[in-house]
């Protein structure tokens, strides 16, 4: 169990580029004694893995993992959205979703698996192909899929780049597979510049005979202790000029 345990921690050291070294001065541990960890010759404590983790950064559905590697119990709970324990963070989702409107919002997972959404996205997608909209619904999938919303995407090769760039960035510090499966099916991310006068890299989409203009923020939750929590986070859509503020006010 506990070499399990020191080989996945191992992985994730190895993944954030660190040395046995450098990582038993930040946990304040000795590098003989992580190096045991990390061969079987020592089983760490529950408490000596989260230690491990946190100073890793590994997500919290993989401390578990390293947890049960190890022959421990899980140390953050997991619950579905409806669970009566999620009331709060439901409520919370559905606020911010609620006053967002007449700008989209919408909430995913950690593999870009649409959670809920507010009216205004709803009408943003309509028409696109059926069966992008079968759940579950991959955001992702459904941005850049030609039957999707790529064909009205004005600056797609643009926004394209930094989807997947995001995707990268989050498989990095995730490992997640749904990431993984992502990048190989719309290829490599590829960087294209942000026009002269965009600070941020907009959403260009065509809806009927006009171009509405987006930029969008990411809001995740504070200090989770919970599994589903933890991978969840609210991607907002603002005007980026006054002609889409007027358009999707109307």
């Amino acid at each position: 169990m506990s070499e399990n345990a020191g080989h996945l921690l191992r992985v994730w050291r190895q993944r954030r580029h660190l040395s046995q070294l450098d990582l038993a001065n930040v946990a304040d541990v000795s590098a003989r004694h992580l190096s045991f960890l990390e061969t079987g010759k020592s089983r760490p404590s529950s408490a000596m893995i989260l230690r491990l983790c946190e100073h890793l950064e590994v997500p919290l559905r993989e401390q578990n993992t390293v947890l049960l590697a190890g022959g421990y119990a899980p140390a953050h709970p997991e619950h579905a959205l409806s669970d009566p324990p999620m009331a709060q963070a439901n409520r919370a989702i559905e606020q911010i979703l609620a006053a967002h409107e007449p700008w989209p919002a919408l909430v995913v997972d950690r593999g870009w698996d649409l959670v809920t959404a507010n009216d205004a996205t709803y009408r943003l997608v309509d028409g696109v192909a059926a069966h992008l909209l079968e759940p579950p619904v991959n955001v992702i999938r459904l941005a850049l899929h030609p039957d999707g919303l790529a064909a009205r995407t004005q600056n797609l090769h643009q926004w394209r780049g930094h989807l997947l760039a995001r995707i990268a960035c989050e498989y990095e510090a995730s490992a997640d597979a749904r990431l993984a499966a992502l990048l190989e099916e719309f290829g490599p991310p590829g960087r294209e510049p942000a026009g002269p006068l965009d600070l941020v890299v907009p959403l260009r989409l065509r809806v009927g005979d006009d171009v509405l203009s987006f930029i969008s923020t990411t809001t995740v939750f504070g200090t989770p202790h919970e599994v589903t929590l933890s991978e969840l986070a609210i991607e907002t859509f603002y005007p980026a000029d006054e002609r889409t503020r007027t358009l999707a006010t109307r």
